[in-house]
């Protein structure tokens, strides 16, 4: 018996998006640390709109580059429209386009109890 090796997994970074080339450089920093820890692992940054790459092609590069399971983590610290709405539809074509894809959709950054304690912590310690 031959066991198989275990499914590349990637992550994609999804954000609104903005304009401003600048506003993207937090977004990015987060995937250099992924990249920097974890370096084997495929990770891609993706927005919305106003900007690209655009989910649907962060996620095609990824499983262009062998990734069988995708970890989707969207970088909103609000659960709005476009996490309850525009997201899961956005998932939907994804399921779509990639039947053989599986896909994990993390909570959103603003609802990780780690973040919110890091937030307070940085704001405490400004006083």
């Amino acid at each position: 018996m031959t066991l198989s090796a275990p499914s590349p997994r990637g992550i994609v970074l999804f954000a609104h998006g903005s304009r401003d080339p600048l506003w993207r450089a937090p977004i990015e920093a987060v995937a250099a640390q992924i990249r920097a820890r974890q370096p084997g692992t495929p990770v891609q940054c993706a927005y919305l709109e106003l900007c690209t790459p655009s989910l649907a092609e962060a996620a095609a590069d990824l499983v262009a580059a062998g990734v069988c399971h995708l970890r989707l983590f969207p970088l909103f610290l609000g659960v709005g429209k476009h996490a309850r709405e525009d997201l899961p539809e956005l998932i939907e074509s994804l399921q779509a386009a990639h039947p053989g894809l599986e896909i994990e959709l993390l909570p959103a950054v603003g609802e990780n109890p780690q973040l919110i304690a890091l937030m307070a912590d940085i704001a405490l310690t400004q006083i």
